[in-house]
């Protein structure tokens, strides 16, 4: 079939190969003017799929409510809100019952160890090489963040995944360059979870797609999708000029504007940004950084080593906009790798090179998982909503969503990942 994805972040290139592995011709259309210029530019890299969870959970809504008069909140709302913003706010604390939440949790943690299997596939059979590491250190500040985490281990113990409760000393020798000035009880070690480059990655895999005859359209805007012909886009290039391209299929992949592409079609999909922080700079001291990657509990901070250089990532920004950076939530990155390494990276201020300091739209859906399969409207499919695990659940979404347009039955349970969620 001739197929179009819409959408070059990292969702859209691993869908994209997929289906040119199946044998189809495939177009990429991407507004940028390269791959994984988005979400996917600069965020954290974890692949951890036991921590893989939807936000919707059961206390969120009270963390949420402390939260806006801390100094350090992983999470901020920016007023006002648009009504849009509130609705979304509005299902995202109806999905927040114990049952609701299960029952997501679930989902996305089986597709996330897919994922994961297909992401070491890849990596493997093409022998591609960017900035990745394993082991994954979660650290507890004191026992309350201690006693935090019990109910998430239950969920790591039933999904079988290998961890160990360390203490302080333990967690030295996995990390021999964390603080000694900064005090902690203990950390959660997962040896066999890892941090990757997720653009390195998408550019890597955008090339192996050409190899495969997938055409890359940069700097082209997609037009909203006609309802009377789905397969027919009319796509603004970089000439500012408009032309009309024609489809067997569409794949939407394209991010928090994928909800704008798919309303003339009836498809109402729930999609807001849910904006998300990081630092990344070169390493100043390699023995003083880290070996691979950490989650600061008490933050939500994450603090990877990705080749030469440390990023630091996280906070979860409801309302705002791109081009506005709030300097708390930067300046809680900064603390978080002062605590944990400092003298780690050359960070501007002290006179070591610049620092890059970037803010992306995560496209979240209010209860979780993403939406992946067919829409109901005849040759148009969605692969989106992943919010901060589009990373984490890329390769495994591709797949699927490649299977399922083949016809075969994806070999993960994918139930409760399709549209008909959204009438639930």
């Amino acid at each position: 079939m001739r197929i179009a994805v819409i959408g070059a972040g990292i969702i859209g290139v691993t869908t994209a190969f997929e289906l040119a592995v199946d044998g189809h011709e495939v177009t990429v259309f991407e507004r940028r003017s390269s791959a994984a210029e988005e979400t996917s530019f600069a965020n954290a890299g974890v692949i951890a799929p036991g921590y893989v969870t939807p936000w919707a959970a059961p206390g969120m809504p009270a963390k949420v409510a402390r939260f806006l008069v801390s100094d350090h909140a992983p999470v901020r709302l920016s007023l006002p809100l648009s009504a849009a913003e509130i609705g979304w706010m509005w299902k995202w604390y109806r999905s927040c019952d114990a049952a609701t939440y299960a029952a997501n949790r679930a989902r996305m943690q089986r597709l996330a160890f897919y994922s994961r299997t297909r992401l070491h596939e890849i990596t493997e059979h093409f022998h591609l090489e960017y900035d990745r590491s394993t082991g994954y250190l979660v650290m507890l500040r004191g026992e309350k963040d201690r006693k935090m985490v019990q109910p998430g281990l239950q969920v790591l113990r039933d999904a079988g995944v290998t961890f160990h409760e360390v203490d302080a000393e333990q967690a030295r020798k996995v990390e021999p360059a964390l603080n000694p000035d900064t005090p902690f009880v203990g950390a959660i070690h997962l040896p066999q979870d890892e941090v990757g480059n997720c653009r390195q990655f998408a550019l890597l895999l955008k090339n192996e797609c050409q190899s495969r005859g997938v055409a890359f359209e940069f700097n082209s805007t997609v037009a909203p999708l006609s309802r009377a012909t789905p397969g027919s886009l009319q796509v603004r290039g970089p000439d500012g000029g408009t032309a009309q391209w024609n489809f067997n299929a569409v794949v939407v992949c394209g991010g928090v504007d994928s909800a704008q592409l798919l309303a003339p079609v009836g498809l109402d999909v729930p999609l807001a940004p849910v904006w998300g922080y990081s630092i990344s700079a070169p390493l100043r001291e390699p023995l003083n950084a880290p070996r691979s990657g950490i989650m600061d509990e008490r933050f939500k901070v994450a603090i990877s080593r990705l080749g030469n250089r440390v990023r630091v990532a996280g906070s979860a920004e409801i309302g705002g906009s791109a081009s506005k950076k709030r300097e708390g939530s930067l300046q809680t990155l900064y603390k978080v790798l002062r605590d944990w390494f400092p003298g780690a990276a050359q960070l501007a201020n002290t006179g070591g090179a610049a620092v890059q300091e970037w803010k992306g739209a995560r496209p979240m859906l209010p209860d979780g998982p993403p939406l992946i399969g067919a829409t109901g409207v005849p040759g148009v499919w969605i692969n989106l909503g992943h919010g901060s695990s589009g990373w984490a659940l890329s390769c495994g979404s591709a797949r699927v969503i490649a299977d399922l347009m083949a016809g075969r039955s994806p070999e993960v349970d994918i139930e409760g990942l399709g549209v008909e969620r959204l009438a639930a």
